[in-house]
């Protein structure tokens, strides 16, 4: 058996730490040493100044203050010499046994530690890369198999990996015409839009060999790990093909190399991708392994990675629309007690933006707290609690606010409502409450008809309205401002900004965009400036004269229906939570009767 360089490296650091043991133990040893004789000689001639013995071995100190070491063969009759030549004397017990056993102690760690080193070789198989790589990799098994059907929400991803499952069943089907199996699939997608769910889906229905490896597992502290472990991992590939090879988290180990500094090339980083380009380019055809990979970092992924020949299919998940989003209700409903009245469409319809983990997650809140209140099963309240729990927080129910604050809130929420009720293609109104969440002190709820993928320049100057409507209102009211409103202020001045900045809707400005997402997931928030500093003026001047003109115009119809603001704010005080059936009621009444119905009056009785 061949011992590899690395266990002698591990041995040569042990000789070495027992020598230095041993000059430290024995440093005394450094000392000249003379014979007896000669030191009776020093002691007669008055040389002698200090003796220390320790046992019959002593250490002398001379006039010089040089020292030498002798041997004292009988020291009963030395001490009476030295008493008559005033030496100063010390002594110490002989630890010559206590040396010895230390001795005994170092070499049985230095024998426990060899025969260790030889058991773990041998336990690795004798390959100094399993010695100090190898973890046990064996394909995915699961009790509870992921077929297709448990995946809905992102039917296009779901018809491209239908055909990877054909091609590991009858890859001779697919290779007659000449064509060659795909070595790589990338879902790439923001998180919990089900890439490792279709993953494991893979496995349930193609019925081969599933390996299931993190990203991370590759890389180690120490260079050269990583790459040992990539090779081991499809040397397994091979040798069961056809598999599939599923890496969660690829982004760990296939980031561009040479980012972030340091010695490009020679970090463990870039020689673990440099392993795992390799051994996507060291597949023959005969081989049918194909590599799945998932990340929601995809910018930061070199680009030899993704080029074809490796990952040749890269698809991309995105949250799923309205009709995504009821199926996928409908997969997690099924495993719950759901009450016959519930509308799966309209909550699809209410969760704009969820993602597939999402929607689970308000399931099982919604069980969650059917079951707190005691249920016998989920109700449509119990899911738009749970729903308003994700979104805004737990109710801060032991919160104590003053008839001032809560009057301010139920103002400010009910101008949001009237902006959001007389604007022209506005979404629709969902929910208003003045019972604080997280921190926000009250909420208006909007339910979009369908999702929106597209915006007109009028609907995004209706929604700065709509965020402006409540600082309008306490303005109207109370002639003064509140710190409620900032949220609504950062989200109307961010709408303005990417009006004039990227969607080119500046009427002075014209068509330009003047920024451009920097390098992040699909399109990131980051930005990049690309104008000159007067131009910056401009944009500045863009930006604030749409927000003022959309505070004007607010301003205008908010006190031109004051009684109905009176009426709304009055019954927010009153119930604190308004559903959309109230809602109506209320503002029909308040359109039909027209202004000054006494509603200001019975505010104040209310607060």
């Amino acid at each position: 058996m061949k011992i590899p360089p690395r266990i002698f490296t591990l041995l040569f650091v042990l000789l070495i730490v027992t020598v230095t043991t041993y000059n430290v133990i024995h440093r005394q040893g450094r000392i000249p040493e003379v014979g007896y004789s000669a030191f009776l000689t020093r002691l007669e001639n008055n040389e002698i100044t200090e003796v220390h013995l320790r046992g019959g071995r002593l250490t002398a100190t001379d006039r010089l203050d040089n020292k030498f070491t002798s041997f004292a063969p009988d020291v009963g009759d030395l001490l009476p010499r030295l008493e008559e030549k005033k030496v100063i004397i010390s002594a110490s017990p002989d630890r010559a046994g206590a040396v010895y056993s230390i001795w005994a102690i170092a070499f049985a760690l230095l024998i426990f530690m060899l025969f260790a080193l030889l058991f773990f070789f041998r336990r690795s198989g004798g390959s100094s890369s399993s010695f100090f790589t190898r973890r046990t990799i064996v394909p995915f098994q699961s009790r509870q198999r992921v077929s297709f059907t448990d995946v809905a929400g992102v039917p296009e991803a779901k018809e491209e990996l239908v055909e990877i499952v054909e091609i590991l069943k009858n890859p001779g089907n697919y290779s007659r015409l000449g064509g060659r199996t795909p070595k790589g699939v990338l879902l790439q997608g923001p998180p919990g839009t089900g890439k490792t769910l279709l993953a494991k889906a893979i496995a349930g229905e193609a019925q081969v060999p599933f390996y299931q490896i993190n990203g991370s597992d590759f890389v180690e502290m120490f260079v050269g790990v990583g790459a040992s472990r990539v090779r081991d991992l499809f040397t397994q590939a091979k040798k069961n093909a056809p598999c599939i090879v599923f890496i969660d988290e690829i982004d760990a180990v296939g980031k561009s190399r040479g980012v972030g500094g340091g010695d490009e090339g020679h970090s463990e980083y870039d020689q673990t991708l440099n392993a795992l380009l390799v051994a996507m380019d060291g597949f023959e055809s005969g081989d049918t392994v194909i590599i799945v990979g998932a990340t929601n970092r995809p910018d930061i992924l070199d680009p030899a990675l993704l080029r074809p020949g490796r990952f040749d299919r890269q698809i991309t998940l995105l949250p799923p629309d309205v009709v995504g989003r009821e199926k996928i209700l409908q997969i997690y409903t099924a495993h719950v007690v759901l009450s016959p009245a519930v509308n799966l469409k309209q909550v699809a319809r209410s969760t704009p933006g969820f993602t597939g983990a999402e929607l689970a997650n308000l399931i099982n809140e919604a069980a969650l707290t059917a079951a707190r209140k005691g249920k016998d099963q989920i109700e449509t309240a119990d899911i738009d609690e749970a729903k308003d729990k994700i979104l805004m927080g737990a109710e801060r129910k032991g919160m104590v606010i003053s008839i001032k604050e809560k009057k301010t809130t139920a103002y400010h929420e009910a101008g949001h409502a009237i902006m959001a009720l007389l604007l022209p293609g506005a979404d629709p109104l969902y929910k208003i409450t003045i019972i604080p969440r997280g921190r926000a002190m009250g909420v208006t709820q909007q339910v979009p008809l369908d999702d929106r993928h597209a915006y007109s320049k009028e609907y995004l100057e209706n929604r700065i309205k709509i965020l402006l409507g409540g600082r309008t209102s306490e303005e109207i009211i109370f002639n003064k401002f509140s710190t409620g409103a900032s949220n609504d202020l950062q989200a109307a001045t961010e709408i303005a900004t990417k009006m004039v900045c990227e969607w080119g809707m500046s009427e002075q400005l014209g068509p330009r965009a003047y920024t451009r997402p920097s390098e992040g997931f699909l399109g990131g928030e980051g930005q990049r400036r690309l104008y000159s500093e007067k131009t910056a003026a401009a944009i500045d001047m863009e930006i604030n004269a749409i927000i003022e003109n959309c505070y004007q115009e607010a301003m205008i119809i908010l006190e031109g229906k004051i009684d109905l603001l009176h009426r709304l704010a009055g019954t927010l005080l009153d119930k604190e939570t308004l559903g959309p059936e109230e809602i109506r009621e209320i503002v029909n009444a308040g359109l039909n009767t027209g202004p000054r119905t006494g509603w200001e009056k019975r505010v104040e009785e209310i607060a």
